[in-house]
This record gives structure tokens, C-alpha cells and sequence, in this order.
């Protein structure tokens, strides 16, 4: 399944159409960056991107449904990413799992474009807190780290990685909003927050 499809008027088809989805995309990333989401427009994207304001059009009725797209795309990266580094760790080591969490989380702060703005879909229009963002990222993270923890997917496993969730969200964001590059100190005292809590649960 298409990661922006819940966002899209309409899936691409074709290679070139998922390809101009991608500039799109981009060039939202790229300006969200620039100008903020408040001076976002589809006609600046379809400036940057190359293509016919209908092409935006063809894909995302407004701005905001763009953002969510764009926050969609995020997911599916920091997933992948998540999934990779726990390749490389031992099977059933939830600290390794957590620190995968949290510094693909971190390195998508500081290098993605838009990221910070949108990450997962909580901060559009910005300031607002919702919280069916970081259900979302819970309920992503509890299908892929309980085969590797060795742990039934059940209530108990999603209600405790929201919380964390919920947590590191928090204290990240307060993290950068200290330090362009995210405070080191916030940004520990985050990670051992976490292990004392999943230990808990976990151990």
C-alpha cells in the first residue's frame, strides 16, 4: 500500500506519476523548511517541483493534506530506518531497540527536510498536539519490535510504547527547542527516563 495513500485524491499508477509524487512531496519538505507552514502554498510546491499546479492538485486538494502526506512518508522511512538497525542487533535486547527508536528518531530531526515541522503528522498547523499521530507511531513501533522482543502484541505492549511515545515527543521537542541540534543533556536524561520506565515492562 501507497505510505501517503490515506492523504491522496489519487494514487499514482504509473512510474512517472509516483515520481512526480515524490518531487512534490520534496519540494514541500524543502519550503516547509524556508518559509513555514503558514506560507506554504501548493503554487510555491508546484514552483519548486517542476510541475503543473494541477499536478498538486491531481494528488492533494490543500496544503494541509499535503503536510499529511508528507508526514505519511516520514512514518514509512522512520520505520524502515528503525527496522534496519535492529538487524543488526541481538534479537530480544529492548535496549538496543529503544536507543533505534530514539536516535533514527533524532537523526530525522536534525537532517530531514520538513521534519521538524511535521515529523509525524503532530505539529500541523503548528502548535497543535493531537494524539492520533503518536498513536499511530506506537501501534507501527508495537508491530515491529514485539516479534524481535519476543512479545505478544496485546493492550499492555501498545499501551506501554505510548506512553514512551508520548514521553520522548516531549522531551525531544523541548530538547530542540534548547539547541538547533537537540540539547545533549535533555536528550539523555530523555534516554534514561525511557529505560527506567520500559524496564518495568520489559525486563
Amino acid at each position: 500500500m501507497n505510505s501517503e495513500a490515506t492523504s491522496l485524491r489519487r494514487a499514482p499508477v504509473q512510474r512517472r506519476s509516483a515520481e512526480r509524487l515524490t518531487r512534490i512531496l520534496d519540494a514541500c519538505a524543502d519550503l516547509l523548511d524556508e518559509v513555514g507552514y503558514d506560507d506554504l502554498s501548493t503554487r510555491s510546491v508546484a514552483q519548486r517541483a517542476g510541475v503543473p499546479i494541477g499536478s498538486v492538485y491531481r494528488f492533494f486538494g490543500n496544503k494541509r493534506q499535503m503536510a499529511d502526506a508528507l508526514a505519511q512518508r516520514n512514518l514509512e522511512r522512520y520505520s524502515a530506518r528503525v527496522t534496519e538497525r535492529l538487524k543488526q542487533a541481538r534479537a530480544g535486547d529492548w535496549r538496543a531497540a529503544m536507543d533505534a527508536v530514539l536516535d533514527e528518531y533524532l537523526e530525522m530531526t536534525r537532517t530531514a527536510p520538513g521534519f521538524s515541522l511535521v515529523d509525524f503528522g503532530n505539529q500541523i498547523p503548528v502548535g497543535s498536539r493531537h494524539a492520533e499521530p503518536n498513536t499511530r507511531v506506537a501501534d507501527r513501533l508495537t508491530e515491529l519490535l514485539s516479534d524481535y522482543l519476543h512479545r505478544t502484541p496485546d493492550d499492555t505492549l501498545r499501551r506501554t510504547f505510548l506512553i514512551a511515545v508520548e514521553t520522548a515527543d516531549t522531551l525531544v521537542h523541548l530538547a530542540f527547542r534548547l539547541s538547533p541540534e537537540g540539547d545533549e543533556r535533555v536528550i539523555e536524561e530523555t534516554r534514561e527516563l525511557l529505560r527506567a520506565y520500559l524496564a518495568r515492562v520489559l525486563d
